[in-house]
């Protein structure tokens, strides 16, 4: 029996995010929502393993793409980003966050999904903002 939290089924999961992360991509007052929440959700975790540790990179990446900082970059990393981060603070999900020591496996699925797609990217960006000088727009 395979684990809700595989790797083949978090791909799917962050797959099926794709078209509503383009969406959300094109309006910028969705995307500022998302990332919003995101912040909210990343504040009630109370140790943040390192799964969790390129979100806030994952989120200025997309920032300073939409303001036309950075944008070397391919927009299917940002669709993914977007697609990984709507996952992760959506109520609805594969096991609800509520379930204490298990609830967030699945968001740490997708985001880890995510990372093996784009981390490469990230990486590059993270790179970029030490070598600028600039800090993380979260």
């Amino acid at each position: 029996m395979k684990s809700v939290t595989s790797e083949e089924n978090a791909k799917k999961e962050l797959e099926k995010g794709y078209a509503e992360a383009e969406k959300i991509l094109k309006d910028e007052d969705k995307l500022e929502k998302l990332l919003q929440r995101l912040e909210k959700k990343l504040k009630t975790i109370p140790a943040v393993g390192d799964w969790l540790s390129n979100i806030p990179a994952m989120v200025s990446l997309v920032r300073s793409y939409i303001k036309k900082e950075y944008t070397a970059v391919p927009i299917g990393t940002i669709i993914a980003i977007i697609s990984a981060v709507a996952y992760f603070v959506s109520p609805v999900d594969i096991v609800p966050d509520v379930i204490p020591g298990v609830g967030l496996l699945d968001d740490a699925a997708v985001v880890l999904a995510c990372l093996t797609l784009v981390g490469t990217d990230v990486a590059e960006y993270v790179k970029w903002r030490d070598e600028n000088n600039k800090s993380f727009d979260v």
